[in-house]
């Protein structure tokens, strides 16, 4: 009888191998269930510093979320007060842009008054000068206030350090110290702004 050659011969070691397929499970079973245990007894010293991580990640989060509220609160507030500043200008342009106007015209109305006070009794007696020369003045003066330019005569007020300019000083027994008893120029405001104080003679005791 003749053995073919190219029949499979398998060891002995395979033919264990492969006659036991129960006993190979169950080790490899056993490996995976001293592995599982293996990663329960290490998890929680494992996990303690992930956790401590994850808490100082959080609080490091709040913090940066804080700073960056009140760094938008700060904007905010900056963005406003720079609105608040750019209306004011506007307004401020508005109410003073007649400044220079106004100053110019002033010696006109000042004029107008010394030339009033020096007509004489004969012209006023005629009133052709002194009616002409009034009613100019009061034109001027209305037009001024038009453009809210107002007019500071201060004969017989207290002196006020923010309107008047005393030039000088006179005892004066008959009205109270710091009274203005005498107005050598009127002084004027534009929008509640001083354009030039009163220049005055204030009594003192």
């Amino acid at each position: 009888m003749k053995v073919n050659s190219l029949t499979p011969y398998r060891s002995v070691s395979q033919r264990v191998q492969h006659n036991h397929p129960k006993e190979d499970l169950a080790v490899s079973k056993e490996q995976e269930l001293d592995h599982e245990d293996q990663s329960e007894d290490a998890a929680p010293e494992d996990l303690e510093p992930a956790a401590e991580e994850l808490s100082s990640e959080k609080e490091q989060l709040r913090n940066d979320l804080d700073e960056a509220n009140d760094q938008l609160l700060r904007m905010k507030a900056e963005v406003q007060n720079i609105r608040r500043r750019a209306q004011r200008d506007v307004e401020n342009a508005h109410k003073f842009s007649l400044d220079k106007f106004v100053t110019a015209l002033l010696p006109v109305v000042d004029n107008l008054e010394r030339a009033l006070g020096a007509v004489d009794d004969e012209l006023r007696e005629d009133g052709a000068v002194s009616e002409g020369l009034e009613l100019t003045l009061k034109s001027f003066i209305a037009v001024l206030e038009d453009f809210h330019v107002i007019q500071i005569d201060p004969a017989g007020q207290p002196f006020d350090a923010e309107l008047h300019q005393a030039v000088s000083m006179i005892p004066n027994n008959d009205v109270e110290p710091n009274t203005v008893i005498d107005v050598f120029q009127k002084g004027y405001t534009l929008s509640g702004r001083l354009v030039r104080p009163a220049m005055v003679t204030v009594s003192n005791t």
